[in-house]
């Protein structure tokens, strides 16, 4: 038997995709981050902050950011100055791996239809000399037939006329 060839070998050529940022530290941290602005626990925690902010400032606890919350506000810019791009190269580092992930499997069906095909031939080559000596072995059973009722005729001749000694 043939040895089995590893599943996803024509994943192996874009692994270089698979990390987003990169492999480095700056990678690693930048894809967390990226990661981290779409779960719900960003968004309750920013909500809480933002909650809190606004509850400080308005009551008069601090007074560092008073309404309109000009300062809330910045945040809010940097935030999003850091995170619009870092999601968008996120997107568009997943459509590439999205992308050379289905050239992968594109080819992996590919492997796997001209595997079956060949298998297929095969099948039909063996069932062609199935069918050929199937041919032969009948060809055969009925030359010993013949040869057998040959051999029953010369016999039963032999011990039908007598023996002239």
């Amino acid at each position: 038997m043939e040895p089995q060839e590893h599943p996803l070998r024509f994943h192996h050529e874009h692994a270089h995709l698979n990390p987003t940022f990169g492999s480095d530290r700056f990678g690693q941290r930048a894809e967390a981050f990226a990661r981290f602005f779409g779960t719900p626990l960003f968004l309750g925690v920013q909500t809480l902050g933002v909650v809190l902010w606004i509850i400080a400032n308005a009551i008069g606890w601090v007074h560092y950011d008073p309404y309109p919350f000009i300062l809330l506000n910045l945040a809010f810019s940097v935030q999003a100055a850091y995170a619009a791009p870092l999601i968008l190269l996120a997107q568009t580092r997943q459509a590439e791996r999205d992308k050379a992930h289905a050239t992968a499997d594109a080819r992996h069906r590919e492997a796997l239809a001209l595997e079956a095909a060949r298998h297929s031939s095969q099948m039909m080559e063996l069932l062609k000399l199935n069918t050929e000596l199937t041919q032969a072995t009948r060809q055969m059973t009925e030359r010993i037939d013949h040869l057998t009722e040959e051999l029953h005729r010369h016999i039963l001749r032999s011990t039908a006329t007598p023996d002239p000694s």
